[in-house]
């Protein structure tokens, strides 16, 4: 299983550094067998495909990371950070749309975080968490996306700070004022 592993690991190198330097698009199978010296059959036997390769690259490195840590705002700050130290790869990854893709799996990934925090707002009323975690699904991966395509973009303490704000100036707002 090491040698498993090794080799999924050189491949998600070799995604990662072709990611560096190329669109999504136009990175094949090929080109990441050729960067990491592998061939086809090598790819195929762990991934079905390159956007199961960037999946398994965020499980591994970031989620799986998780599993012990407090489930509270310090994942956001790990995320934002991991996000940060990774930019030109996850702008990369983020910027393709469509079935099978990275900003699928990871809006996947945050509906049940969201929906945890959700749950405190809405008393157990499934239409309106589901509202609310559709939202700010898409408002955070949007934000991520817009952060990361910057030519220097901000600290990831700062975004972190600044989405957090944002939240609560939005509920702030959005309260009706007492009479």
């Amino acid at each position: 299983m090491a040698d498993s592993n090794q080799t999924k690991k050189l491949l998600a190198q070799a995604m990662k550094d072709l990611m560096a330097r190329e669109p999504f698009a136009k990175i094949s199978i090929g080109d990441i067998c050729t960067e990491c010296l592998m061939n086809r059959k090598s790819f195929y036997y762990h991934f079905r495909d390159k956007y199961d390769l960037v999946n398994w690259i965020f499980q591994t490195e970031f989620l799986l990371t998780l599993r012990d840590a407090p489930k509270d705002l310090s994942i956001l700050n790990r995320l934002c950070r991991y996000f940060y130290d990774n930019r030109a790869f996850y702008y990369n990854a983020l910027s393709v749309q469509g079935q099978n893709s990275f900003q699928d799996y990871f809006r996947e990934v945050l509906e049940p975080f969201m929906a945890y925090y959700a749950q405190a707002f809405f008393d157990g009323r499934n239409e309106d968490t589901s509202f609310f975690v559709t939202f700010y699904s898409d408002a955070l991966i949007a934000a991520v996306l817009r952060w990361l395509s910057q030519k220097n973009p901000m600290a990831p303490d700062k975004f972190q700070d600044l989405l957090l704000r944002t939240l609560q100036a939005g509920s702030t707002l959005l309260t009706p004022p007492a009479n």
